[in-house]
Parts: structure tokens; C-alpha cells; sequence
């Protein structure tokens, strides 16, 4: 896949492009030698993370790359966004179940109706693909071990509504218009750079900024709800296979994105609480605090990959414990000023 894109560059457009996962494919796009444009509004990603990616990457590929600042909800920076660009991936997105329940409006009008305008708009441009992030909160009431792509549930939350509706617009645009549309159901995907900071922030940043407080870690129900926590480097692999499968395969499908593990809460926090030990031996175990489950969270969730793996040649390269010791690291050297 790399030697591919090396060998013919293409054009491509990220939305939310200086978010935690648009910034990791940033990176790995300019380094590939791809011309990027990202649109962004930075409301949730930062200047901070395009720094980030700036050092890493060499002068000539940061040079391919050029910053727009707009909003999903406008169908002119949309096309503009698109304008001359062969593949989208589409991040951009009101990411969190609570703040969907907060207010369902605004959820809606970024996450189904700026979908809508970013598929219309790579459509008139003549892009050739959009890969956009779906979620496994689509799976609802589902009570399959096992997420499978072609069984779901009652949804949840507004958050899970708008995430099913924009895989429905995805099929529709490539049924009725020709444009590829690659959804990709994120599991709960983590790494570097992920905020730790709000009310709705995911759990392994906000555990971890917690344990190198000092502070108690507050857990939602008793502990053994389970996920699967997939790190950014395999969501990274599979935006480009993605972007890349033949379209026989992949053009107008849904595929689960995850690690294939499951790991339950308790043992999360037994994990950070080792690997803080090795690193800050003076540092104090964590407190859990346990309190009732928030409402639309799913409770157990396992990526069936095989989906992914037939069709995109999708294969976690990442395993959980390794990312979660590159995350660890990450923090513990005091990015996004969580030390003194």
C-alpha cells in the first residue's frame, strides 16, 4: 500500500484533520509524499496537534500540505475542501455519546448533515472515494458477544442515530451517484494526542491524566463492562487500505475497525496503574470510584474483523498492550501539560 501511494501521489482531503485521529493521518500521509488539505474548524482539534505532526515529518512533505478552516455545516467550504482532491476521509464529527444526549440538534446538523454536504461535495468535484468513520455504537441493544457488520440493535443514543444515518447516505450516494463510499466502524480507538481534557473526554486519556494526578478514577457501573480498544496506528492502516481496496470489495460497505480483544474495565486500570509503577515508582495506586452506568453507553463490544480483513486486507499491527504502553509514554513525558 505504501509502495503505491509513493509511487503515484494522490490529492487527498481530511476532514478534522487536526483532531487525535485526522492528525495521525496527517502524518502519515505527508510522510507517504501525498499533497493533503484538511478542513477544519478547531473546535476539538488544535493547532497543537499540526505542530506535532510538522515535527515529525520533513520541510518538502509538510510543504504538501495546506490548512482550510471551515465547518461541515457549510456546503461552500465543503467544496471548496474538495476542490481537485481524489480521496476524503472524513473524520470530522460530534464524537461523544453525552454530548449527543446534551443536545441532539447540533449532533445532527454536524455529524448527518455535514456528512451529507461532504459526500455531495466530493461527488461534484469528481473525487473517486470518501472513507469515512462510522462507530460501533451503531450496534445498540445488539447482544451478540461479537460484533458482526450485518446484525445491529436499537440505537442509543443521537450519537449512535447520526453514525447509522451517515452509513445510510453513504450507500446511497454510491448506489445512485458512482461515488465509493467506505464507512469504517470505529471500536474505541486511542493513542497519542488524545484530549484528555472536558466533560465527555474517553476514558483511557481521562485515566490517565487521573493516575498521574493522583486523583480517583471514576468508573461507570462496577467495572466489567468490556471494550475494544483499538490503537490509532491500526485505524491509521485501515483508512488507507480503505481508500485503496478494490471496489468490488469495499465501495458502499460498513467494516468493523477494532483489535479483536476485549478488555474489561478493571483490568484497564490495572494495566495503567503497572505500567505508571515502572515509570513513576513514587506514584501513588489510583482510587476507582464507581458510580451508576451512563445512559447509551453500550456495555460488552468485540470487533469481528474478519470483514476487514477479507475485504480491505485489514490486520492490527498494534496490540493493546503496546499502544497502551506508547500512550503511557506520550502522556508521562508531559504532552498537553499534564506534568509541571
Amino acid at each position: 500500500m505504501r509502495r503505491a501511494l509513493r509511487e503515484r501521489p494522490r490529492k487527498w482531503l481530511i476532514t478534522g484533520g487536526a483532531g487525535f485521529i485526522g492528525s495521525h493521518l496527517l502524518a502519515e500521509l505527508l510522510g507517504l509524499r501525498q499533497r493533503v488539505v484538511i478542513l477544519e474548524n478547531f473546535s476539538t482539534g488544535s493547532p497543537r496537534n499540526l505542530e506535532a505532526v510538522r515535527a515529525v515529518v520533513d520541510p518538502e512533505a509538510w510543504a504538501g500540505l495546506e490548512v482550510r478552516e471551515g465547518d461541515l455545516r457549510d456546503p461552500q467550504a465543503c467544496a471548496a475542501a474538495c476542490d481537485g482532491v481524489e480521496l476524503v476521509l472524513h473524520q470530522a464529527a460530534i464524537a461523544s455519546v453525552p454530548a449527543s444526549l446534551d443536545d441532539p440538534v447540533t449532533t445532527h446538523d454536524v455529524n448527518v448533515t455535514g456528512t451529507l454536504h461532504i459526500f455531495q461535495a466530493a461527488r461534484r468535484a469528481g473525487a473517486q472515494r470518501v472513507v469515512y468513520a462510522s462507530s460501533s455504537a451503531v450496534y445498540g441493544t445488539d447482544e451478540a458477544p461479537v460484533k458482526q457488520e450485518a446484525v445491529t440493535g436499537r440505537l442509543l443514543s443521537p450519537y449512535a442515530a447520526s453514525k447509522a444515518i451517515g452509513e445510510l447516505y453513504g450507500q446511497t450516494f454510491t448506489q445512485c451517484y458512482g461515488l465509493e463510499t467506505v464507512g469504517l466502524r470505529y471500536f474505541n480507538v486511542f493513542g497519542p494526542r488524545q484530549d484528555p481534557a472536558g466533560p465527555y473526554a474517553a476514558v483511557i486519556p481521562l485515566w490517565i491524566q487521573a493516575s498521574l494526578r493522583e486523583t480517583p478514577l471514576m468508573v461507570n457501573g462496577d467495572g466489567s463492562s468490556t471494550r475494544d480498544f483499538v490503537s490509532v496506528r491500526n485505524v491509521v492502516q485501515a483508512n488507507l487500505q480503505a481508500a485503496l481496496a478494490p471496489a468490488t470489495l469495499a465501495a458502499g460497505e460498513a467494516f468493523n475497525i477494532g483489535s479483536g480483544q476485549q478488555i474489561d474495565l478493571m483490568t484497564l486500570i490495572r494495566e495503567i496503574t503497572r505500567i505508571l509503577a515502572l515509570r513513576f515508582p513514587g506514584l501513588r495506586p489510583p482510587e476507582a470510584i464507581h458510580r451508576e452506568l451512563r445512559a447509551g453507553d453500550i456495555q460488552h463490544s468485540l470487533a469481528d474483523v474478519s470483514k476487514a480483513r477479507l475485504c480491505l486486507a485489514f490486520e492490527p499491527q498494534f496490540g493493546f498492550a503496546e499502544a497502551l504502553e506508547e500512550t503511557l509514554a506520550w502522556f508521562a513525558a508531559g504532552a498537553a501539560g499534564l506534568q509541571a
